[in-house]
């Protein structure tokens, strides 16, 4: 995986998102709509896609369908983010065609993990240095 596209209304957890993507390793590009979102996938299909579930001009559902109807728009992995948490959003992500699913708020460490199920390899990160590793 190299090229990973966040779908987002918001410019704010664009950036967010974008930040963690780029801990993990993955080139990143940005959409603010399901609709401008497409029109990158038209240039250069990512190899993996995080998006909102709400938006305007055109929510996640609508993008996940239209992508997924597209030539080599089964190929992405596609992760739907979403403050959603009853089991009826969640089956209808995944029934769309979405390969896994976050909940917000969360951070680089659950984002990993998620990607890691949806069978995403990432580049290792460097490792934080132990306070305690110098026997102070």
């Amino acid at each position: 995986m190299s090229h990973c596209l966040v779908i987002d209304d918001s410019k704010l957890i664009r950036t967010i998102h974008c930040r963690m993507l780029a801990q993990l390793g993955l080139t990143v590009s940005e959409a603010e709509n399901g609709e401008d979102a497409l029109g990158v996938c038209s240039g250069r299909m990512p190899d993996l896609i995080l998006v909102d579930w709400n938006m305007p001009v055109m929510d996640g559902f609508t993008f996940l369908k239209t992508l997924r109807a597209m030539p080599a728009g089964s190929a992405p992995k596609v992760v739907l983010c979403t403050i959603e948490s009853d089991l009826e959003h969640i089956s209808r992500a995944l029934a769309e065609g979405a390969d896994e699913y976050i909940m917000k708020p969360f951070d680089v460490e659950i984002l990993a993990t998620k990607l890691i199920a949806a069978g995403i390899a990432l580049s290792p990160r460097p490792q934080r240095p132990d306070p305690l590793a110098d026997g102070r």
